[in-house]
């Protein structure tokens, strides 16, 4: 069919002026969609369709997303920077730090130790990340070609593409023993090396202070250390970094 659908309307009144009836104006659009010759004339951007990513995990170390998140500081308007690692396979946190800020520079010092702890090979691993700025530098990405590691982001303006880091930071800022993912330092040392949950009691939360009791003990039980032991998997690097 040789019409346009911009000539649909002179199409019919032509035959009509001249006494012949063809068809009804919706029967001239219905044959114009059958042939493609109906579509969108405007000069307007077309956003590609993205491809919802596939995360499978199959064994340790083969998948890991991680994530930063903010703590509340131990006074008004002061915050901390939670950077976690975390197995898709086993939701064990492979690595963690806690910085007075989120830098590009900390992030890349924070993958490249917790790789080399966990000695992970060249195209062994593959790391998913949402499109932070941390996540998306160059630092990063450099360090990620140089280590062999596949990087997989975020579909753009997607927020629940990176699900296993959110949810471990809703169970950690959401437990009952929880200041709502508040961070004070176990030392007053301003050097300390990381900063662990802080507690708040209150009259309608009686539960509290035993619950800070019993986090207390398995602190110690653990070590005494922030960050933990030397052999479970976790570090973390001092707040005051340069």
């Amino acid at each position: 069919m040789e019409a346009d659908a911009r000539d649909t309307v002179s199409c019919r009144s032509s035959p009509l002026d001249e006494g012949a009836y063809l068809c009804s104006e919706r029967t001239m659009y219905r044959l114009l969609v059958g042939h493609a010759e109906v579509r969108e004339r405007r000069d307007q951007l077309r956003h590609p369709t993205y491809a919802s990513h596939e995360l499978l995990a199959c064994r340790p170390n083969e998948l890991w997303s991680w994530d930063i998140t903010k703590l509340l500081g131990p006074t008004t308007w002061t915050y901390f920077s939670l950077y976690v690692m975390l197995d898709v396979f086993s939701r064990y946190v492979v690595g963690w730090m806690v910085a007075d800020r989120e830098s590009a520079t900390l992030a890349e010092r924070f993958i490249h130790a917790t790789c080399g702890r966990q000695r992970i090979d060249r195209g062994q691993l593959t790391i998913h990340a949402d499109r932070g700025p941390a996540m998306t530098s160059k630092p990063v990405v450099f360090l990620l070609a140089d280590l062999g590691i596949t990087k997989m982001h975020s579909r753009p303006h997607v927020s629940n593409d990176n699900p296993f880091s959110e949810a471990q930071f809703k169970t950690l800022k959401y437990r009952p023993a929880s200041r709502n993912g508040s961070a004070r330092s176990r030392t007053p040392a301003p050097t300390a090396t990381c900063s662990s949950p802080g507690h708040r009691t209150s009259s309608h939360r009686p539960w509290a202070a035993d619950a800070r009791r019993r986090a207390s003990r398995r602190g110690r039980a653990a070590g005494g250390g922030a960050g933990g032991g030397a052999g479970d998997g976790l570090w973390c690097l001092s707040r005051t970094l340069p």
